[in-house]
C-alpha cells in the first residue's frame, strides 16, 4: 500500500433507489464522512413529529416524490414539495408531517458544525431537554415495505 492510498480519502457512490412504503417510516444513512452526511428518509404517513433542532448541525430537506409541511415554533406550515427544499440552520426549531397523497421521499443532507465543549445532547426538544429520534414523542411507526422501489424506472 502507498502512503497516498494511505491518506487519501475513497469517493463514496450511493443510490436513491430506496423501498417504498404502505405504512410507516424509513431512514437510511447513504453516505458519510467525517463532516456531512447523507441520508434517505421515506414515510408512507407521519413525520418528525416532535418539535426539535439540531445544535451541532446545519441541514436540508429536498423532496424528491410527495409533500411535507414543515412547522416552526409557533405552529406556522410551510408546505414544500416534489423538487423543493428546505435549509435548517443548527438551533432552529422544526416538525414535519407527510402531508402528500404518495409516500415522501426526501433526500437529507447534514454538515456537523464545531460545538462546544461540554455539549451533551446534540437534538434538543423545545423544553431545551434532549430529544432522541426514536422518542416517543416523534411518533415512529415501523415500516411495511410495499414491494415497490422509488427511483426504479
Amino acid at each position: 500500500m502507498t502512503t497516498t492510498e494511505k491518506t487519501t480519502p475513497k469517493v463514496q457512490a450511493y443510490s436513491m433507489k430506496v423501498p417504498l412504503l404502505t405504512s410507516g417510516r424509513t431512514n437510511q444513512v447513504l453516505a458519510r464522512t467525517d463532516t456531512v452526511e447523507v441520508r434517505a428518509k421515506v414515510y408512507a404517513e407521519g413525520g418528525e413529529n416532535g418539535l426539535h433542532t439540531h445544535t451541532d448541525e446545519d441541514h436540508t430537506f429536498f423532496i424528491l416524490d410527495g409533500e411535507a409541511t414543515f412547522y416552526d415554533p409557533e405552529d406556522r406550515p410551510t408546505v414544500v414539495g416534489r423538487y423543493e427544499g428546505l435549509m435548517i440552520p443548527a438551533g432552529a426549531y422544526y416538525r414535519f408531517q407527510s402531508t402528500g397523497d404518495t409516500n415522501l421521499v426526501l433526500l437529507r443532507f447534514g454538515a456537523d458544525l464545531p460545538t462546544p465543549e461540554g455539549t451533551v445532547a446534540p437534538r434538543l426538544g423545545i423544553d431545551g431537554q434532549p430529544l432522541e429520534g426514536k422518542d416517543p414523542r416523534n411518533k415512529q411507526v415501523p415500516p411495511v415495505f410495499s414491494g415497490e422501489t422509488f427511483g426504479e424506472d
